[in-house]
């Protein structure tokens, strides 16, 4: 007597299982591409017409409760007073000739904080950019 399965093997492949592994990879990258954020404090930019980016680069980063903060490249800005600026500006450029100050500041700041740390810059003969969003 012969018995009958009741159920037949299916040799089909089924995605779902991969597109799982996919979906939860794709949330993994985006969660881990938004914590390298180079530039971590809050400040609203001025609005500029045109952007362009210039590497390598320090940052000089002040915002509307006029603290600074200093950092070269994609380091983690570190909190300095105004008068450690300069020797930080300096100690970075004997490693990279080549590199330009970013000054991000915060639009709501004085002008003249800018142009306090823009001084800096000219004294020490580094070349230097400011910068903005893109106006829309």
């Amino acid at each position: 007597m012969a018995l009958k399965r009741k159920s037949k093997i299916d040799a089909s492949f089924s995605m779902a299982s991969m597109t799982d592994i996919i979906f939860l990879l794709l949330i993994f990258f985006l969660i881990t591409s938004t914590i390298v954020v180079p530039n971590s404090i809050k400040v609203t930019l001025p609005e500029a017409q045109k952007q362009t980016a210039a590497k390598p680069y320090s940052r000089v980063t002040i915002d509307a409760n006029l603290n600074y903060y200093v950092a070269y490249g994609t380091q983690r800005d570190r909190r300095v007073s105004f008068n450690e600026i300069e020797s930080f500006l300096q100690e970075q450029h004997a490693k990279e000739p080549e590199m330009w100050v970013s000054i991000f500041a915060d639009e709501t700041i004085p002008y003249k904080e800018v142009v306090r740390v823009m001084e800096i810059a000219n004294k020490n003969k580094f070349k230097m950019t400011l910068a903005t969003r893109v106006s829309r």
